[in-house]
């Protein structure tokens, strides 16, 4: 139902400035943060995105410490990812509804049951790929998704109150 990868495993060389590199620890709440960036070059940047190009619609999840934290892609992006799975948009499930049934108690039960790795927990691309997601009809999946985005717009304006 969706495209899942991740971005680069190389570590491209860090300069002060260019393009943003999301990893795990840049993806929580919904959004991307960037706070403790760190910026890579164009040619790295182009390089990444050959293989992992994040587009509106997708969704990032967090793999490597931070394990299934994700963010939803809302508006054209600008970075590369590393270290973070990629589930691309692929119009076969509403991404509305696949980014809310990710939260879930149920897929994060299987999150946690999948992790592996000693002190540095992770989370591989075939567990996530394998994961059990329940699909409705297509009608539905649109109400679901749309049901649960307002109630999160709703949320963040009380918040902010």
């Amino acid at each position: 139902m969706a495209d899942v990868r991740d971005g680069t495993h190389n570590s491209p060389k860090y300069q002060g400035d260019g393009y943003p590199l999301i990893t795990s620890k840049n993806v929580s709440n919904g959004f991307v943060n960037y706070n403790d960036i760190q910026y890579i070059s164009s040619e790295d940047f182009d390089e990444i995105n050959k293989r992992s190009k994040v587009e509106v619609n997708d969704i990032l999840m967090g793999m490597i410490g931070t394990i299934g934290n994700l963010a939803l892609i809302r508006t054209e992006p600008n970075f590369a990812i590393k270290n973070v799975a990629l589930i691309k948009y692929i119009n076969r499930v509403s991404y509305l509804y696949l980014y809310h049934n990710l939260q879930t108690q149920y897929v994060e039960k299987q999150i946690l049951s999948g992790m592996d790795g000693g002190t540095q927990k992770f989370l591989s691309l075939k567990k996530i790929r394998e994961l059990n997601i329940l699909v409705p009809w297509e009608l539905e999946q649109e109400a679901i998704g749309t049901f649960f985005r307002q109630l999160d717009e709703l949320l963040t304006l009380h918040q902010r109150k």
